[in-house]
């Protein structure tokens, strides 16, 4: 399937979500783009961007990166795991839409993070195999993390684990999707890894590592 040619460049999607931020942190946002218009039934989707978040209600993506309508594809999930749903909703965006930038958003004070977290330190499964269904897919990102953690403040080591996390859940649809890997591979996706920060609300880009 080709590309329209005015799709965004991941580079250039990356940095319109990095400007809206911007305008949310300054109480710049664009009321215009959140107004209602009932010929957007008629319109095609054409979102610039996926964006896969937490479900945590204080953490609304299209406020804050300040976009409107038809912007952006986002998949929201609990602790933004990567299971086999939201990984074919991401290919169903990108193979659909053409759309070239994945973001994987984390943010600080996370609770299904902390969650599996304690429940390493712990040793002891969450009752409920629904929730357990998260935290294991959390655990294995930052058992490392946590054994070689001993006595370091909860909230920082919570929030190392996010940031391993969501590069780890990154590389996870860069290698466990065939159609996104080929995507990668022919230079039409980027997949990211990002923090949002709820004592600031401010978005931070993660470097790559390895």
């Amino acid at each position: 399937m080709g590309t329209p040619s005015d799709v965004l460049s991941p580079a250039a999607a990356q940095a319109r979500l990095a400007d809206g931020n911007l305008r949310f942190l300054a109480h710049r946002s664009n009321a215009k783009l959140h107004e209602f218009r009932p010929e957007l039934a008629d319109e095609p989707q054409r979102p610039f961007a996926i964006v896969l978040g937490c479900s945590d209600s204080r953490t609304p993506v299209e406020i804050l990166f300040d976009q409107g309508f038809g912007e952006l594809f986002v998949v929201r999930v609990a602790g933004n795991v990567v299971a086999p749903s939201v990984v074919g909703s991401i290919e169903f965006a990108a193979s659909q839409f053409g759309t070239q930038l994945v973001v994987v958003l984390g943010h600080t004070r996370c609770g299904a993070i902390d969650a599996a977290v304690r429940a390493v330190q712990q040793g002891e499964a969450h009752e409920s195999r629904n929730i357990r269904s998260i935290t294991d897919r959390i655990s294995p990102h930052v058992q490392d993390l946590v054994e070689l953690a001993a006595g370091r403040p909860l909230e920082e080591l919570t929030r190392a684990a996010m940031h391993a996390h969501v590069r780890a859940s990154a590389d996870q649809l860069r290698h466990g999707s065939r159609l996104l890997e080929e995507l990668v591979l022919d230079g039409r996706l980027e997949i990211v890894a990002a923090e949002y920060e709820l004592e600031t609300g401010r978005v931070k880009f993660l470097e790559r590592r390895g």
